[in-house]
């Protein structure tokens, strides 16, 4: 955790129905001070359409060798590796080499557009690593607090982030399909 990172709070009940997964998750973000509101919401969408109870937050911007969440499994190895935004090729690379599954969600279409046509031929080559474009409906910023209350319920593929002022609507839309 950076030493002036901004705590935030998210009680998060999820009730995905494509996947019959349904809990509840007390969790604590770090808010590094380089990052905005809407990377740390994505971060929190990324979680929620991953979400099991080995899935955990890492220390992301602040380390170059953790990605933003994984997943490990009982041994250590890493099961599910996620990276948001538009990585360099060197963090690519070791992603894949080290996870048995990796997910690189990208959220400004703008950028993301460019980036992907940028590394077509590098990203191909990574049979593990899927790329996903989070469309997001409204904005998600104004759901960002230090302390949250969130329902998300995904059926679909279509999630609805629910608190009690708003609710907002993600898509998952495939842009590199891993295995």
């Amino acid at each position: 955790m950076a030493a002036n990172a901004t705590i935030y709070k998210a009680n998060l009940n999820i009730a995905n129905m494509d996947t019959h997964y349904y809990a509840e998750h007390s969790l604590t973000l770090a808010k590094h001070p380089s990052e905005n509101d809407l990377r740390l919401m994505v971060r929190l969408l990324a979680f929620v359409f991953n979400a099991n109870e080995d899935l955990g937050f890492c220390k992301g911007i602040s380390q170059d060798d953790e990605p933003d969440l994984w997943q490990k499994d009982l041994s250590g190895d890493i099961d599910l590796w996620i990276d948001l935004g538009q990585p360099e090729e060197k963090r690519i690379k070791k992603a894949c080499g080290r996870s048995k599954k990796v997910i690189i969600y990208v959220y400004q279409e703008g950028m993301a557009t460019s980036w992907l046509k940028q590394n077509k031929k590098l990203l191909n080559r990574f049979n593990n690593l899927s790329i996903i474009y989070l469309n997001i409906d409204g904005d998600i910023e104004k759901l960002c607090e230090r302390s949250m209350s969130l329902q998300a319920n995904i059926s679909d593929g279509e999630l609805s982030l629910i608190n009690e002022d708003s609710t907002l609507s993600i898509t998952e839309i495939t842009w590199k399909e891993g295995k």
